[in-house]
């Protein structure tokens, strides 16, 4: 996979950002007082809202939603196409991203001494159909040359069970995938649905997480 079957394969720009949201609010739930997989801002800038992941082994994601479109740029620093293999991304990567972007690509969050730090890079401007992404010779004999293939898993798939088994993985712990669906289908917060995914948080203690999110809460209890 590369980043060209991704752009295929993510849904639009609505659809994504709640996908990101959801995943975020699981992981504030899971993880209430540790750095987070994938968190979510939805006060990034006074225009902008952030999506990303961090592994805590170099390897990271940033989505950013503007009201010019969204812009994606990922970063797995074993792939053949790091940028510090020659000062530089990989030729193709970022040359023809679009200039209502070019502020994303020199973000300095997401660069290294003014070199961008991304194997993989997708944009959709507001009103288009399509995610794009630059024209590149990937490396040879690599099935997955860019990282794409597993940065970006969770976005391209949209399952709850995709993100359970993620979760199960990572945290080695059961995670209750009624929970999850709460959370995937964008229902409020209830105490229940905290309590079924971690039973040492509560939502009192997530409010403000949730808030950052955008994601809304109840003191009710789930129907």
């Amino acid at each position: 996979m590369t980043v060209h079957d991704v752009a295929e394969a993510l849904p639009d720009i609505p659809t994504l950002r709640d996908r990101c949201r959801s995943m975020a609010m699981l992981e504030t739930v899971l993880n209430p007082d540790g750095d987070r997989y994938y968190s979510f801002s939805r006060a990034w800038s006074e225009t902008e809202k952030i999506a990303s992941m961090r592994n805590g082994s170099g390897d990271e994601f940033d989505v950013i939603f503007s009201p010019a479109g969204a812009y994606v740029r990922g970063f797995d620093h074993e792939s053949a196409m790091s940028p510090y293999v020659d000062d530089a991304p990989w030729p193709g990567v970022v040359d023809s991203v679009p200039e209502v972007f070019r502020s994303c690509v020199e973000e300095p969050a997401f660069t290294d001494d003014g070199m961008p730090r991304v194997t993989a890079c997708m944009w959709r401007e507001a009103g288009s159909e399509h995610w794009q992404a630059g024209e590149i010779d990937f490396p040879e004999d690599n099935t997955d040359p860019d990282g794409s293939g597993w940065l970006f898993h969770l976005l391209v798939d949209p399952s709850p069970e995709a993100f359970q088994k993620f979760a199960e993985d990572y945290y080695e712990i059961p995670v209750d995938i009624h929970a999850v669906r709460h959370v995937y289908a964008l229902r409020p917060l209830t105490q229940d649905v905290v309590t079924a995914l971690n039973d040492k948080a509560s939502l009192a203690g997530i409010a403000d997480a949730a808030a950052a999110i955008g994601y809304a809460i109840t003191t009710g209890s789930a129907p």
